[in-house]
């Protein structure tokens, strides 16, 4: 008996949660929108996109690569990209866009480029890897050296927070929706229900009226019946 009661009682809470939201679901619903809209906007807004591009080079043999890599990286190399691409920064600050590895221990260099513009990131690339070829045939007369995969535009950028930052505000306009809900509720003592009445009065609620309505007043007509002298009943 215990258990039935507990299930009857869990059952009343769950209909009368539900009876909560459904009626304020519109609340919840633009308070979600809304939070969602301001959460892409605010990370659109407040991320700077960067771009990654990569041009990859083969180094023949008897070749040091330690040594090849610092020269890749070297103001000597980098002032020559920044004159030819007429970019507004130091060759300093461009090393500190650009990364170089090894590729799997290998004889294959990669040029990591990273920008705010996608097109540039790939310039920067190839224009890098295009001078460090020339440098390196001048400085060592090593000629052993050439350009395997040319770096192409990638119009994604690795950083774009607007979806995350989005998904964040709908969560957090969701459950804000919902607890607006249940405080609006907390302060509306309107009786509407048989349960509300007898908490209200402390007695045990024996019956109730019916609403009534247009539609309910037209069907009790219909099922009265007019007797002999005078009296009315109700047919079944």
């Amino acid at each position: 008996m215990s258990n039935a009661k507990k299930g009857i009682a869990k059952e009343i809470n769950l209909k009368e949660i539900f009876s909560v939201i459904k009626k304020r679901l519109w609340i919840i619903a633009i308070i979600t929108v809304l939070a969602s809209i301001a959460g892409y906007v605010y990370g659109e807004k407040n991320t700077t996109l960067l771009y990654q591009s990569s041009a990859r080079i083969i180094i023949g043999e008897n070749a040091d690569m330690n040594t090849l890599q610092v020269i890749l990286k070297d103001p000597v190399v980098l002032e020559k990209v920044v004159e030819k691409l007429d970019l507004n920064r130091s060759p300093e600050s461009l090393a500190n866009q650009i990364s170089v590895g090894i590729l799997d221990s290998s004889k294959v260099v990669n040029i990591n480029v990273i920008d705010t513009n996608a097109v540039r990131a790939a310039d920067i690339a190839n224009t890098t890897a295009e001078e460090f070829k020339n440098e390196i045939s001048t400085l060592l007369n090593y000629s052993d050296l050439r350009i395997y995969s040319p770096a192409k535009v990638n119009p994604y950028p690795i950083n774009d927070n607007g979806n995350k930052t989005g998904i964040v505000g709908l969560v957090f306009g969701l459950f804000a929706g919902i607890g607006l809900v249940f405080f609006l509720d907390s302060l509306d003592d309107t009786v509407r229900s048989q349960k509300d009445v007898e908490d209200f009065l402390d007695l045990p609620v024996l019956g109730r009226i019916a609403k009534m309505n247009k539609k309910n007043i037209k069907k009790q007509s219909i099922h009265q019946i007019e007797f002999p002298g005078g009296g009315t009943g109700v047919s079944k």
